[in-house]
Order: C-alpha cells, then structure tokens, then sequence
C-alpha cells in the first residue's frame, strides 16, 4: 500500500525518463556509429592530449645530459624483444650494443639514446606510426613498448652505479614521452577552446542527470511511506 501515491508517481516517471535517457546514450548516434560514453570519451581523450605535449620541453632538457657516458647490462623478457631493443640502442649514435639472448649491454652517451627515444616517441604522439613501423621493421607499438621495457630495466642497473641523477631522467622520459606517447597513439589533439561548449554542456548534463536519479529514488521512497528519522 502506497503512503502517498502521487509522490510515487512523480519518482516513477523521474525514473522512466532517467532510464530513456540511458538507453539513448548507449545506443550507437553520436557520430561515427558511436555511444555517448565512447563519444564524450574520445572527446576528453582528445582534449587531454593536446596539453600533454611535453616532447619538445624534454629535449631541451635532454640537451643537459650530454656526455654523461653510461654502461650498462640489463635483461629483456625474452630473445626476440632483446633483439628488437639493441636495435632501438643502434639508432642511437655512437653507441655500442651487445646481445646474448635476452641480456643487453650497452655503452655510450645517454643523451643520444634518449633524443633518439624522444624521436620516436614525437613520431607515435603525431600518430606518424608507419614512419617508426619503416625505421625498425616492426609494430610501432611494439618499439614504444621495448623502450619503455629498456629503460625501466637500465634504471636498476644505474641505481647500482649510484647515478641517481639519471635515472631519475629516465622515469621522466618514460612517463612523460614514451607512456604519453603510446597511451594517446590514434587520438587527434583538440582544443579545449574549440570545444567548451560541447564540454560545459556534459559537465552540466552529469551534474543534473545524477541529481535527477536521485530525486527519483527519494520520491518513490516518500510514496512508499520510507523515511530518514534520527
């Protein structure tokens, strides 16, 4: 037995256009045959990605690191990606890489191992994929990954040798360029300020869309008699 039917009633319809709504958004017609989740996340994807280029400012940074000479061994998951890696290190002028099996040793002037990463890393953020997928012959994804795999594993080795300086360097190159890099491969930058219609409108539509699933609740509860006492 309903305690007040016409406050039911009011959370009821609240709930069905809450749920109308919901269907629209997961159905496929926000451009492109996409819902409105993946629609306003490539949007937010996109936005974010064109203030998270942080290549060029790490270059200029990267210049300071010249002639700090390092040798290191460190060990790949595997033969094949071993290899794949030296072959990253060989870009990289001046220095000297050897294989055996997984195990990498490598020596040279780490600033040009890393404008050589940051290289790569400009091409995957531009989404020029298919220039790093013709310079080493393999996924483009797969070289930002055996970077990102070679510097975390040269960085032990470092803080062996006590150059903390550096690889303090490296974890800035690997979240900064190759992570960025990889993670927003295939997204166009935008913008913010070609978008911020589009953006306050969902900000605003969240707030109110949560606000009013809300009052449904409470007022289908009121109907049913159910209520917060202290």
């Amino acid at each position: 037995m309903l305690a007040n039917k016409k406050e039911f009633t009011k959370g009821a319809v609240l709930m069905v256009v809450f749920l109308i709504v919901l269907t629209l958004i997961f159905m496929p017609i926000f451009g492109e045959g996409k819902n409105g989740l993946n629609y306003l996340d490539d949007l937010y994807n996109s936005i974010s990605k064109g203030s998270a280029y942080y290549i060029p400012a790490l270059k200029t940074k990267n210049a300071k690191m010249t002639g700090k000479n390092i040798m290191v061994s460190f060990s790949m998951k595997n033969e094949k990606q071993a290899a794949e890696t030296a072959a990253l290190l060989k870009q990289s002028s001046g220095t000297t890489v050897e294989v055996t099996g997984a195990e990498i040793k490598v020596s040279g002037d780490l600033n040009a191992m890393i404008l050589n990463c940051l290289e790569d890393s400009d091409m995957m953020f531009k989404n020029q994929g298919d220039k790093l997928r013709t310079k080493y012959g393999i996924d483009e994804r797969q070289s930002l990954y055996n970077w990102w795999e070679a510097w975390k594993s040269m960085s032990k080795n470092l803080d062996k040798q006590k150059k903390f300086a550096e690889t303090a360097f490296i974890a800035g190159i690997n979240k900064r360029a190759v992570e960025c890099a990889y993670n927003y491969y295939g997204v166009q930058p935008q913008n913010i300020a070609d978008k911020w219609t589009l953006v306050t409108l969902s900000l605003m539509f969240y707030v109110v869309y949560t606000v009013w699933y809300g009052f449904a609740f409470l007022f289908m509860f009121e109907g049913w008699g159910l209520r917060l006492e202290h």
